[in-house]
């Protein structure tokens, strides 16, 4: 059976050979016009059902071939398949087609595909033309609680986006159930909204960096769901947490949608306040955490519940441990002496470090270090 496959493989390549010669002869005498095609790759794709990619590659190859007998010589004889063939086009010569034939034999279409991406320098239209079509577009579906994302550039400033993203990846802890190997373009999610909340809390423009949120009385209150000026629709949860991560002015309305009053649009503290926060506190006040990075100042009463901007009710967090506060039910307040207590999401106390058995009547009082 082997055999018989291998037999039918060189016909279909011997016959594949005569039709690239087809293809050539028929793009040189012009023979596709009043075909209702644009051009002789939309008549094969046409005439065929190929795609316009695959279209335009044998196109590219049926003309290379001609100065390429070894080439020709290895598709023929089912040495070499299609899709190797078509490639190697891309950059072999009549010099140098000897060698790639031994090469492409061991290599992977792949392989053989990459290295024509490198040999081969892209014409300047092509590269003007993937500058000009440059794109970037978002959009709120599923009733405005989902946010979508499209982005098309050439691949040089892909690479510098997707640097970016990973660097901050790899900074950003794990969250609660995930695990190494997964969830890992919900982390690159997470990555890209730490960027942009960086970059709107460091415009000097507050105005125009100010993300504005209408909600009703019942939405302030958690009961309902609170809208952007976007059309964004934001749990009570994350009306929380975006209250402390970007600059927000909360419009208060009333049952008929009338506004009643405009929330406080200065809930970030100030340079000097910033400085002794970090001062103070060094970094992430969670037990035995202590990360600088992403750390920013978190209001212990929330500043959207009337919480005071300032170092009393200001305490440094990490991005993970503020995710743990806003999104999975975790608590924290304010001691004595500096102190502070956190607390699952059970109401249960946390402390850090491992479990301690009580043998002193006021223990609890020497390790209540938070």
């Amino acid at each position: 059976m082997i055999g018989i496959a291998d037999a039918l493989n060189r016909h279909i390549a011997s016959a594949q050979v005569a039709l690239l010669g087809v293809i050539a002869e028929v793009d040189r005498r012009r023979a596709w016009q009043d075909s209702g095609a644009r051009d002789v790759a939309h008549w094969l794709s046409i005439r065929y059902g190929m795609s316009w990619w695959k279209a335009d590659r044998w196109i590219k190859a049926a003309a290379a071939l001609h100065d390429l007998p070894g080439i020709t010589g290895a598709l023929e004889t089912g040495v070499l398949g299609i899709d190797k063939v078509v490639e190697l086009c891309r950059f072999a010569t009549a010099e140098n087609e000897g060698e790639l034939i031994g090469w492409a034999s061991d290599a992977t279409c792949a392989a053989i595909r990459r290295r024509a991406d490198l040999e081969v320098r892209a014409a300047p239209d092509e590269t003007t033309e993937f500058e000009r079509s440059r794109s970037l577009r978002y959009w709120y579906e599923d009733g405005g609680r989902r946010f979508g994302l499209e982005a098309r550039m050439p691949s040089a400033q892909g690479a510098i986006v997707a640097k970016a993203i990973e660097r901050v990846v790899d900074q950003i802890p794990r969250m609660p159930a995930e695990v190494d190997g997964m969830f890992i373009e919900a982390r690159r999610a997470d990555a890209l909204v730490a960027l942009c909340s960086q970059r709107i809390a460091a415009d000097a423009d507050a105005d125009r960096a100010t993300v504005v949120v209408h909600a009703s009385l019942s939405a302030l209150a958690g009961r309902r769901n609170a809208e952007t000026d976007h059309g964004a629709v934001l749990p009570p949860e994350a009306l929380q947490r975006l209250a402390c991560d970007a600059r927000v002015q909360v419009v208060a309305e009333n049952d008929a949608g009338d506004a009643i009053s405009l929330g406080r649009t200065r809930r970030e503290p100030s340079a000097s306040m910033i400085r002794q926060l970090r001062h103070r506190d060094r970094g992430c006040r969670f037990p035995g955490c202590g990360s600088t990075a992403f750390a920013n100042a978190h209001h212990i009463v929330w500043w959207s519940r009337g919480g005071a901007t300032d170092l009393g009710n200001l305490l440094l967090i990490c991005g993970f441990h503020h995710r743990l506060l806003h999104e999975h039910g975790w608590t924290v307040e304010r001691a004595d002496a500096g102190r502070v207590r956190w607390f699952r999401a059970d109401g249960s106390r946390y402390r850090g470090g491992p479990e301690r058995a009580t043998s002193h009547p006021h223990q609890d009082e020497f390790l209540d270090t938070g």
